[in-house]
């Protein structure tokens, strides 16, 4: 049950609208309308920390002088950036209102004199997990007469703006909510009351909310090619009642028949395919903006966009493989093969870049070193860069690194002018651009910043490991490098060696010795005496992308001297990329681990067993055993995460398992 609570407190508690409303009572009753369950007003900070104490569900605060649109409200209410939202304005600070300093979208500061980024807009969003500190920072506020000590006496003068800043003060994880289009003030006397009545009257409100169901900053092609029409679906969309999961299966849709039209051939196929693609891809995108023009957002919802967006992705590749090999080239699976591996180990570095930036922005200046250096240089051009978003340098940048508009419109403009081998050729080369320079750059401000990620979380997890890697005794410190990265690439160097000597072998028509397969395994194995190391360098955020690499490639090797079926080695890989996007889906959605992630054998588990049947000579058995297990184990994980465990919570079942 959500609980809204208006703090009836300050001078505006005391004024009236035209219509003789107070200021609490009209925000009492858009709070209703914007999805509280239970509405309260407070009249001092002791009866809200009271009725935070006794809240179990999430908590909507606001003070009588915030005068916004009723949507603002329920935006701040339904937003998913995280469980604690605070309510952000660009509008000058009024005395005794905090100012805030934000990174990456999060509320890192109040009141910090140097870098100030907006002002609290008098309201926020508490979830259950930071009610208690909600309720401590509250009396804290009151000051001696609850108990608490004294406010400090330069501190904001504004009862909830003390409240914040004792939240964020206090270690909670606070994002910003900004407001767009839409108007929010706070006021203080009848004048900027009647002004800030006038604001809101004038934008209308419904037209605002679907301008701002399209993202803020999008890539060049979504931005120009995409957003400027998608917004009509999304209308026609909520209109028929067709929700954000139904636009992502038809999206899948679309894309599943790309492929298949791509892998038939033939001018009108291949043209067709690319129409489909790119109607595919802005349906991808209508779906979000469907979620935030309807405000239905879910974990589940998050988790599924972002993995049928790789899924979609990697099938056009399989598609344009077979259209290429069926056109007579004889490669054409193996670059598929390669643009799967190469965009997956991207997708990888790029979570991990990202959970660095917020960790970074969680820490204080001192802690990510000073603006001295390269590093710090590349990280001032690079916020500068940003800040320009009307610069032809800001567009560049924003499409040099291959974002996913980009990757599909090029795969469908070239496989419908030049055909599927010239799309996955011009697919590939832009890739591997992309890496080397976002590689480089990333690389360079991150031992700029020097902030470990790995060690705030489930290392273990992330890293795939299974019950060889976790009883693996810790190598010995290696001199003047980093031991877990160190030794991650140098399994991943281990099996791109096999795979090359697989092909060389392959193509002299002998057969690569077993004993070469065993070699490669144990440089691979070389990564799990990293397991239980401290991953507390600068760079051991590349660790799971090196593992990946790692594993991919060695599979890859395996089944090419094997001489498995390509298709059957993409497979393969494909469903460990469903398992390997499925742990950080649930990364960046805050989830759990997968409910049978321990079934999944780790990659030294998979490849240990992939090891034994090349030496056997069976490798297209244990590719497709092995292959077909991981995918029963994906889909009965999904299952017990997303409908079996939900509904026995929902039927009060809440034992463990």
């Amino acid at each position: 049950m959500t609980l809204a609570i208006v703090l009836a407190a300050g001078p505006a508690a005391g004024l009236t609208t035209d219509a003789g409303e107070r200021p609490a009572d009209r925000l009492a009753g858009q709070w209703r309308r914007a999805g509280a369950d239970e509405v309260r007003v407070a009249a001092d900070l002791s009866e809200l920390a009271d009725l935070v104490a006794a809240a179990t569900g999430p908590v909507l605060v606001s003070g009588a002088d915030l005068v916004a649109h009723t949507a603002v409200l329920k935006h701040l209410a339904t937003s998913p950036v995280g469980p604690t939202v605070a309510l952000v304005l660009t509008d000058p600070p009024a005395a005794g209102q905090a100012t805030v300093r934000e990174e990456r979208g999060q509320v890192v500061a109040v009141d910090d004199p140097e870098g100030a980024t907006g002002v609290f807009g008098g309201a926020l969003r508490v979830g259950p997990a930071d009610l208690p500190a909600l309720a401590t920072a509250a009396r804290a506020a009151a000051g001696p007469a609850t108990g608490g000590p004294a406010p400090a006496p330069d501190g904001p003068a504004s009862a909830l703006d003390r409240i914040v800043a004792g939240l964020v003060g206090c270690g909670a994880l606070v994002f910003a909510h900004r407001v767009r289009l839409l108007v929010a003030h706070r006021v203080g006397d009848p004048a900027e009351l009647a002004a800030a009545q006038a604001a809101v009257a004038a934008v209308d409100e419904d037209r605002a909310e679907l301008k701002l169901s399209v993202k803020e900053r999008d890539d060049f092609f979504t931005t120009f090619f995409v957003s400027t029409w998608s917004p009509y679906v999304t209308k026609a969309a909520a209109r028929i009642g067709l929700g954000p999961t139904g636009v992502t299966m038809i999206s899948v849709a679309f894309a599943v028949a790309a492929a298949v039209l791509f892998g038939v051939g033939g001018r009108a196929a291949l043209v067709a395919g690319g129409v489909l693609l790119y109607l595919g891809f802005v349906l991808d995108c209508v779906d979000g903006q469907l979620a935030r023009y309807t405000r239905h957002f879910s974990a589940w919802g998050g988790w599924l966009d972002t993995m049928a967006d790789r899924a979609k992705e990697y099938v056009v590749y399989a598609g344009l493989g077979y259209g290429a090999t069926h056109a007579g080239f004889r490669y054409g699976w193996a670059l598929a093969l390669a643009a799967m591996t190469l965009q997956t180990v991207r997708h990888m570095t790029d979570t991990w870049y990202g959970v660095l930036h917020d960790e970074a922005a969680r820490r204080p200046r001192a802690a990510t070193g000073d603006a001295g250096g390269i590093g710090g240089k590349l990280n001032a051009a690079s916020t500068k860069v940003q800040a320009d978003t009307g610069s032809v340098s800001y567009w560049l940048k924003r499409t040099v690194v291959f974002p996913i508009g980009e990757r599909w419109a090029l795969m469908a403009v070239a496989a419908a002018l030049f055909g599927p081998l010239v799309a996955l050729c011009a697919v590939l080369v832009w890739g591997v651009l992309a890496f080397a320079y976002t590689g480089a750059l990333r690389t360079l401000r991150a031992r700029w910043m020097r902030v470990p990620v790995l060690t705030t979380v489930d290392t273990g997890l992330h890293r795939d490991d299974g019950p060889l890697a976790r009883t693996l005794p810790a190598a010995g410190r290696l001199p003047a490098v980093r031991q877990p990265l160190v030794l991650a690439v140098l399994g991943a160097l281990g099996a791109a060696g096999l795979l090359l000597w697989a092909l060389l072998t392959i193509r002299v028509g002998d057969d690569l010795p077993g004993w070469a397969v065993a070699f490669a395994f144990v440089l691979l194995m070389s990564g799990a005496h990293g397991a239980r190391s401290a991953h507390d360098g600068p760079l051991d955020w590349l660790v799971p992308a090196a593992l990946r690499a790692g594993e991919y490639l060695f599979a890859i090797a395996v089944g090419v001297a094997g001489r498995v079926s390509p298709w059957l080695i993409f497979g393969y890989v494909f469903v460990l990329t469903l398992h390997h996007y499925d742990l950080t889906a649930r990364l960046e959605k805050r989830q759990a681990a997968p409910p049978l992630h321990a079934a999944t054998l780790g990659w030294e588990g998979r490849s240990a067993l992939l090891t034994i049947g090349s030496i056997a000579g069976i490798a297209s058995i244990a590719l497709a055993t092995l292959g077909t297990y991981l995918l029963v184990v994906f889909v009965a994980s999904v299952v017990l995460a997303w409908v079996v465990l939900p509904a026995r919570v929902l039927g009060g079942d809440r034992s463990p398992g």
